[in-house]
């Protein structure tokens, strides 16, 4: 395993035995409640953030954006390089994915 590998299990492990958190570990990344919000692609953490967080985070080159197979770059999945940020970043992405929408699920 190199170093981007076994910093996504640290999150991982640290996410699934914290108990104010609700996720599933799936082959195509880590879910809150069936919603993907966080993934390993090569050495890099990808997360879906508020397009607000997003913005912020590329603009001060924190982040770069990220784009799937299909289509062209996300406004809210970005990619994060810096293995220190991914813990707190994937913290974020499952509030933001986790959290029913306003006016629905309360």
């Amino acid at each position: 395993m190199n170093e981007s590998e076994l910093t996504y299990d640290a999150v991982t492990r640290e996410l699934l035995m914290d108990e104010d958190y609700d996720v599933d570990l799936t082959p195509d990344g880590l879910l809150a409640k069936g919603r993907l919000f966080a993934f390993l692609d090569g050495d890099d953490l990808v997360v879906e953030l508020p397009e607000s967080r997003s913005a912020d985070l590329r603009n001060r080159g924190i982040a770069v954006p990220f784009q799937g197979e299909h289509g062209g770059p996300s406004r809210n999945w970005v990619r994060i390089s810096d293995w220190q940020l991914w813990s707190e970043l994937a913290r974020e992405a499952h509030t933001f994915v986790g959290e029913p929408p306003v006016g629905r699920e309360s």
